[in-house]
């Protein structure tokens, strides 16, 4: 399983803790220092069944200073997946990433159905 977060997050802080006291395993990839790529989002964005919309970071300073709420209506989705490609902050966090899933942020009880 893999755990895109950031590591200064504090929700990111609290899902990494929920999975640590559930004894599930999962690998570590920091959003900033690994920004996700395009490819990776495609796939994430597949699993997930989530509107795009989902995966956008709509409350950080990057998303908001560059008014992309007001940009993403006229945007094809190949567009939308090349902007996030480009910087990790605009990536909702944390996503969790299995086999046959994606999940965006921490929402616990989501979490329990997919994981226990």
């Amino acid at each position: 399983m893999l755990f895109v977060y950031y590591p200064r997050c504090s929700t990111c802080q609290k899902a990494k803790k929920w999975l640590d006291e559930h004894d599930i395993e999962y690998e570590e990839r920091d959003i900033v220092k690994d920004n996700p790529q395009y490819d990776d989002l495609k796939e994430w964005h597949e699993k997930s069944g989530y509107p795009l919309k989902k995966f956008f970071n709509t409350s950080g300073m990057v998303y908001r200073k560059n008014n992309i709420k007001d940009k993403l209506p006229d945007m094809s989705e190949d567009e939308q997946l090349k902007l996030l490609a480009t910087d990790g902050m605009l990536v909702k966090r944390p996503v969790l990433v299995g086999d046959d899933f994606a999940v965006t942020g921490f929402r616990v009880k989501e979490w329990e159905e997919k994981l226990l």
